[in-house]
This record gives structure tokens, sequence and C-alpha cells, in this order.
């Protein structure tokens, strides 16, 4: 285990990649404390770094005596936004063990995109988003944001599993989670929790949202003036239904874009189960 109250281990993204459903089962786990909030984004982001290792560990306060402590910030693995994040992490933690989530690259991003649209930091063209925005592609690049964490602490400080691979086989994934992080006892995936932090039940926000939508005086009219159906109905109707599609020319260009990071991984990772799941526009 972590010297002091620092993690034992780190979910280090990727976003838009079933981190939070990850990280809910192992909270779920006995003998795993998993922080509140999910993703402290201490390592990566700087004015969350200012705050001191202090602030740092006392998320970790709250474990008991012998748990496994760990924490998942999708923002360690976004390379070039946040570009301190393993020199920080290794200061604190030498020898951290690590796991990463990735997906099918191009849904990543295209997820990432109606993540952003939906909250209005995009706008309805993905073509030009795309273009506005490398880091919609960046985050997708597995091998180029795994490559500062392999050769600082080594390719067994990290465990590989992809979202599709949660999917089919999630009991699976937890048993070798299990002994890469140091339980003693085995891991039982939770099917009643169900899916964290599900994209298509994302809405998009409309202007003005912060004054109109999300305040309690507005809240509170809302409920006592306007009857729960109809809102149920302006709900779904701001969801996900008139979400901006990718035209197949620009899919076609991620696809041959992020396909030789099949064969990058594949020399970490070979015959790993994940990448064929994950890559599944690549010819094998």
């Amino acid at each position: 285990m972590t010297a002091g109250n620092g993690p034992d281990f780190l979910i280090i993204g990727a976003m838009k990649s079933g981190t939070t459903t990850l990280q809910a089962q192992l909270a779920a786990q006995a003998g795993i404390f998993m922080t509140t909030p999910k993703e402290p984004n201490y390592f990566s982001d700087d004015d969350v770094f200012a705050q001191g290792p202090g602030w740092y560990h006392a998320l970790f306060d709250a474990a008991a005596s012998g748990d496994l402590k760990g924490e998942a910030s999708t923002h360690y693995t976004k390379l070039p936004t946040y570009p301190q994040t393993v020199a920080r992490l290794a200061d604190m933690v030498p020898a951290p063990k690590l796991i990463y989530v990735i997906r099918d690259p191009v849904a990543r991003a295209v997820s990432h995109y109606i993540h952003e649209w939906s909250e209005g930091r995009m706008g309805d063209d993905p073509v030009a988003a795309f273009a506005d925005h490398p880091e919609l592609m960046a985050y997708s690049h597995y091998p180029m944001q795994l490559a500062p964490f392999v050769a600082r602490f080594g390719l067994d400080a990290i465990l590989l599993t992809s979202l599709e691979e949660l999917k089919s086989d999630p009991d699976g994934v937890l048993s070798r989670i299990g002994p890469h992080i140091g339980s003693t006892t085995p891991l039982i995936w939770d099917h009643g929790l169900g899916a964290q932090n599900v994209s298509s039940e994302r809405f998009r926000r409309l202007p003005l949202h912060r004054l109109l939508v999300a305040n309690p005086v507005a809240r509170a009219l809302r409920r006592n003036l306007v009857p729960a159906g109809l809102r149920a109905k302006i709900r779904k109707a701001r969801t996900h239904g008139d979400r901006p599609e990718l035209p197949q020319s620009l899919r076609r260009e991620l696809e041959q874009r992020f396909a030789p990071d099949r064969a990058a991984l594949a020399t970490l990772f070979p015959d790993h189960p994940a990448l064929s799941l994950a890559y599944g526009f690549v010819p094998q």
C-alpha cells in the first residue's frame, strides 16, 4: 500500500469510456475506498494542484484501516491539455497501480463532442468542431496518452481494459483488476448498479441555462407551477433526439487516423481482448 494517505491505485481515463461505472463498481466492493468527488483531477489541473497535498490527502481520510484507496480522474490522460500529470503523480506516488479504460476511439471522440455540444461549448457542425478542437481526437490517441505513464512507471503498472469489455465481460475485468490493485479478496460485479453517467440521458443546455433553469428559484417555480408529466416531456424533448450526426466522410477520416493506434497498443498489450473490441473498424 501507499505510504501515508495517498492513493494505492488510480483510474486514469479515458474520458467517456466508462470510468464512472467502473469507479462505482469499485466503490461498492468491501475493502476498497474511492474518493468523493470521483474526479479530483489533482495531478492534472493547476488550480486543483495549488490546493496542496494536504487537500488531496484529506480526500482519503474516510477510508477504513486496511482499505485499498483509489480515485478516478480522466484529466490524467488528456494530453496536451494537462502536461504535468505524470511528474506530479510520481513525486507523491512513486509506484502507483493504474487502470486505463479505452473505448472505440471514434465513438469516444463523438461522445466527447456530444458532451461539449450539450454543454453549449461546441456548435452543431461536427466537422467544424473537430477542425477547431484537436483535443477531440487527441484524447482518443491512446498510445500517446499512455506513453508518459509507461516511461515513468513501467508497463506492469498499467491494467488496460475497455468500455466494450466492461459490457461484455464485467466479471472477467474485475477478476483482473483485483490482483492488479492488491485486493486479497475476489471482486464481484454488482449488476444491480447499472451504467453511470450515460451520455444518452444528457440534454442540450439552453442559452441562459443557469439563469432560467439551474438556479433554486427557477427549480422551485417549475415544481410548483409545471405538472410533473409536462416537465418530463420537456426534458425528453431536450435530450439527444436532435443531437448532431457525424457525416460518413468524417467518420471514415477518423477511423483512418485512429487505425494505426491499434497496432501500437498491440505491441504493449499483445492479444489483449480490449483491442479487438475497441478497434472493430480495423481489419484483422
